[in-house]
């Protein structure tokens, strides 16, 4: 348990910064408010601790079980792994999704340590990731064209309000759903069982505690690296990216929220015209995707020779 704490706890805290800090930096320019700063956090921490108590964990058995017959040191060097292709990826400047190396470094392991991969759960896996971020690519252009159809009226700052919280809300349910259950499947093998409410309070409160300080830099870089977005695009692009991670959900597929939220954005912006969106950056982030599984992989398969 000891060892298995000393990676989960700073597991948790990279999936603040690459997670956390996308939906804090988002939410901060979805028109929240002068509540905002205390109502994101809030909301964050409140999904993060009550959805999967009442939705259950199927996704994050995906990740201990669905893929191989992973447990103990394999799956921890697999964990690890993930987090050496993630911070390599970052200082070079491409930003990538954590889910992704974790499927790919679990994967690894698995071959390294000469377990059975269950290759059919891999395949539907890696269709749900891609499938994903194409859905929340058209969804976005989809929301985006529709909401400038919109009659404007002198109430709609009100309404505007209520759909940004309200979209909000949907997308940290769809993350406690989905993506943010890798972190309650590393901690389930670090503590050896499930984990109860005192776990998944200590679970929201580091991920908040990792994603704050990040907050700036990585919301910073999603609202405008990618594309000039206002508030109404950021709304659109929550909706798009909260559909598609609620649709891995239902298969019980990890679906990597960062990537949704991206092509999300990009689909939104697109949708007043593709000079709205920076096409450099998109291709640095397509970039750092395409390196990711291939890269966690290898090093995950050296890290299940090290555990066998």
């Amino acid at each position: 348990m000891g060892w298995g704490l000393l990676i989960a706890v700073p597991f948790v805290l990279v999936c603040g910064a690459n997670d956390g800090a996308v939906l804090l930096g988002l939410a901060l320019r979805a028109g929240l408010g002068r509540a905002a700063p205390l109502l994101a956090p809030s909301t964050l921490v409140l999904s993060l601790v009550t959805v999967p108590v009442l939705f259950g964990y199927g996704v994050a058995g995906t990740f201990t079980g669905g893929l191989a017959g992973l447990s103990g040191g394999p799956f921890l060097g697999g964990v690890v792994t993930s987090l050496v292709v993630v911070g390599v990826l970052s200082w070079r400047a491409l930003p990538t999704s954590l889910t992704l190396a974790l499927v790919g470094g679990l994967t690894g392991a698995a071959l390294g340590g000469g377990l059975a991969v269950s290759w059919d759960r891999v395949a539907v896996v890696l269709a749900a990731g891609l499938g994903a971020p194409l859905a929340g690519l058209v969804l976005g252009y989809l929301l985006g064209a529709g909401s400038r159809r919109v009659p404007g009226s002198s109430r709609m700052p009100v309404v505007a309000r209520a759909l940004g919280v309200g979209s909000y809300a949907l997308q940290c349910a769809a993350y406690a759903a989905n993506d943010g259950q890798k972190m309650f499947a590393v901690l389930a093998v670090a503590v050896g069982g499930t984990p109860g409410w005192g776990w998944l309070v200590a679970v929201a409160l580091v991920f908040c505690l990792g994603a704050l300080p990040a907050v700036a830099g990585v919301g910073e870089r999603l609202g405008r690296g990618l594309a000039l977005l206002r508030p109404v695009h950021v709304m659109s692009a929550q909706g798009a990216c909260a559909a598609a991670v609620l649709a891995g959900s239902a298969l019980g597929s990890p679906v990597s929220m960062t990537q949704s939220l991206s092509a999300g954005a990009v689909g939104v912006a697109a949708s007043e015209g593709v000079r709205r969106v920076r096409w450099p950056q998109v291709l640095r982030l397509g970039l750092a995707w395409v390196l990711t599984l291939p890269s966690a992989l290898a090093l995950g398969a050296v890290a299940g020779l090290l555990t066998r």
